[in-house]
């Protein structure tokens, strides 16, 4: 059952407003694609696709662990992960423009 919904997760996916009617992509252009290659297995197409996928998805493990069972510094962690992952999205969105 598991594997039938994450083989049609395609055709669930949202498209990108932005392209559509301005042509330019925006900064979460691929998130969806690269969560799909990621639960598929395809770890290096993942990243490729969305270099922050990796920092986002440990962030929201970070996020969720803390939502049970709060630790230690864990705002300062989770402040920390959220400025990475924003540096990890802005550099990304950079690269992908200016090449």
């Amino acid at each position: 059952m598991l594997m039938l919904l994450m083989s049609n997760l395609e055709d669930y996916m949202l498209p990108c407003l932005n392209k559509k009617f301005f042509g330019v992509e925006c900064m979460g252009c691929g998130l969806q694609r690269s969560f799909s290659l990621l639960i598929h297995g395809e770890f290096i197409a993942a990243f490729k696709m969305y270099p922050a996928i990796y920092t986002l998805v440990l962030l929201c493990i970070v996020v969720a662990i803390n939502t049970f069972k709060p630790f230690k510094f864990s705002n300062k962690i989770i402040i920390l992960l959220a400025i990475l992952n924003v540096a990890v999205i802005l550099g990304s969105y950079a690269f992908k423009i200016l090449t």
